[in-house]
């Protein structure tokens, strides 16, 4: 067992800073940059950064496609450190392994709860964020018991077989209506894929199957038939790799090397794993596809989930660059009631703010402008909300 340690660990700021980015890029949606894009539709920098804060349909990656994996991924990074400083206060591994399984519990249903706020009934859905963490969770928490190498086998085994299962299922036929699974003809053509990376085609793959199945045993209005998006159940696997990587990553920072041979190390890492991912697109092997989080894609966005947490541990822990990271540490120490507040509270503020200050405020600037300030306002607002809990000491723990 590699967990145990004779005396607490230290908090890194930098994995609190790397989370507060990925908050910040999630709660930054308020900003709503795409509509400055649309007013200004010569601008390309409006419209890099109206990309950047979208999407992208299927096959590859912008930077607000990175919040997912890099939230999961930090989920593993900061395991060890957790474990440690349990069995360093004394507590018992019974009572820190039923703790990790409750945890995993309270994720999943707190994403349930979240994706429900705005239906009339109980949205049984499993691909929100903290619910695909929460169903890994507890397996995540046993490889954190075992050997780095271990670990390793665990990644490897979830890769392979997740890639084996999507290879093995069999193509759809020829006539297959994808119409029915909210798939059109326009989308196949732009996005879809043909030969042996139609196994990964969206709605019609394992995973989609899968959920046929599962998301029909729960209560529900009508019938499942297919996810909008694309999204699926099962990705909570490939998830798990995600969290292996980061589980890795946070042994890397625990142990003895140097600050200069653990930077080292999550950039050769980063850079390994970036260009695996890539090549295995590339080469029509697997195609990168963050909506059903494809083996290709853990390997692509561990890499950047590496090269950010390198670059954060840099400029963080090594660096003297906590004033700097001070508004992202107030978001990333309160990680989960940032996720809250966020889809809780953005839309109340954001009513409120026209209805106290007027419609026309937020005009002053000129119309393009005019949701980007009103964004802002609400970012602010939100941010104040978790500067007043750090001051206070109040910390959503799970």
């Amino acid at each position: 067992m590699t967990t145990a340690t004779a005396k607490p660990l230290q908090r890194l700021a930098s994995i609190d800073a790397y989370r507060g980015f990925v908050m910040f890029l999630m709660m930054g949606e308020v900003f709503n940059l795409c509509s400055v894009s649309q007013a200004l539709p010569d601008s390309g920098f409006w419209k890099l950064l109206c990309w950047h804060q979208s999407h992208v349909q299927w096959v590859g990656c912008s930077l607000h496609d990175m919040i997912q994996p890099s939230f999961s991924f930090l989920v593993g990074v900061a395991l060890p450190f957790s474990i440690g400083n349990r069995l360093a206060s004394g507590q018992p591994m019974g009572r820190v392994a039923l703790h990790a399984w409750w945890r995993a519990l309270i994720l999943i249903l707190l994403g349930v709860f979240l994706r429900s706020t705005h239906a009339k009934q109980t949205n049984w859905t499993f691909e929100d964020t903290l619910s695909q963490i929460g169903m890994g969770y507890g397996f995540l928490f046993l490889l954190g018991l075992r050997p780095r190498r271990d670990q390793w086998i665990a990644l490897v085994v979830l890769l392979l077989g997740y890639w084996a299962a999507f290879a093995l299922y069999p193509l759809p036929p020829a006539d297959f209506d994808y119409g029915k699974v909210g798939v059109t003809q326009e989308w196949l053509k732009e996005f879809g894929h043909a030969g042996f990376a139609a196994h990964w085609q969206k709605n019609s793959n394992l995973a989609w199957a899968f959920d046929t199945w599962w998301m029909n045993l729960f209560p529900r209005a009508a019938a499942f038939t297919h996810s909008g998006g694309g999204y699926s159940t099962l990705s909570f696997i490939p998830t798990l790799a995600t969290m292996v990587l980061g589980l890795i990553a946070g042994g890397v920072l625990r142990s003895e090397r140097s600050s200069t041979a653990k930077i080292k190390w999550l950039a050769i890492a980063g850079v390994v794993a970036l260009a695996s991912g890539w090549l295995l697109g590339a080469l029509g092997i697997c195609p990168v596809v963050k909506r059903i989080w494809t083996p290709s894609w853990v390997l692509f966005s561990g890499g950047w989930c590496f090269l950010f947490l390198a670059a954060f541990y840099a400029a963080v822990d090594v660096a003297p660059g906590k004033l700097f990271a001070f508004p992202l540490l107030v978001i990333g120490m309160n990680s989960i009631a940032a996720y809250c507040i966020a889809h809780l509270f953005d839309s109340f503020v954001f009513q409120n703010l026209k209805t106290h200050l007027g419609q026309t405020f937020f005009q002053f600037a000129g119309a393009p402008y005019e949701k980007l300030l009103h964004g802002t306002a609400v970012f602010l607002v939100l941010w104040l909300m978790l500067f007043w809990m750090y001051r206070r000491k109040i910390f959503l723990r799970v």
